[in-house]
């Protein structure tokens, strides 16, 4: 419980603006694929059907580009776009992740 109150006392704070349930997902793929040091492209994440239509997905992830979230970069191949997080989005897990670490030593 202690985690989910400092979780949510981050969401008070001015930072990145809030993400809808889809875009957090794509969130986390992006994460995933940066912890593990993989390539996501904006390709890649089209394949994923359960995330929904390309259209959507392009969508999402150009909502998520406004919003600070993520950033294309250029890949080899001009036509492809690699999918990354922002350092805002990298600080922000920082800061989860404190939060976690501070809930599981006040327990």
């Amino acid at each position: 419980m202690r985690f989910l109150q400092l979780a949510e006392s981050l969401r008070g704070l001015p930072s990145l603006p809030a993400l809808d349930p889809l875009e957090e997902r794509i969130l986390q793929m992006v994460a995933f694929a940066t912890k593990e040091a993989a390539r996501l492209s904006v390709r890649d994440m089209m394949a994923h059907s359960e995330l929904g239509s390309p259209a959507t997905i392009h969508n999402r992830l150009k909502s998520m580009r406004a919003k600070g979230w993520i950033m294309l970069t250029d890949t080899e191949d001009s036509r492809r776009k690699q999918v990354t997080l922002t350092q805002a989005a990298l600080l922000h897990f920082d800061k989860l992740s404190k939060c976690l670490m501070q809930a599981a030593k006040e327990s």
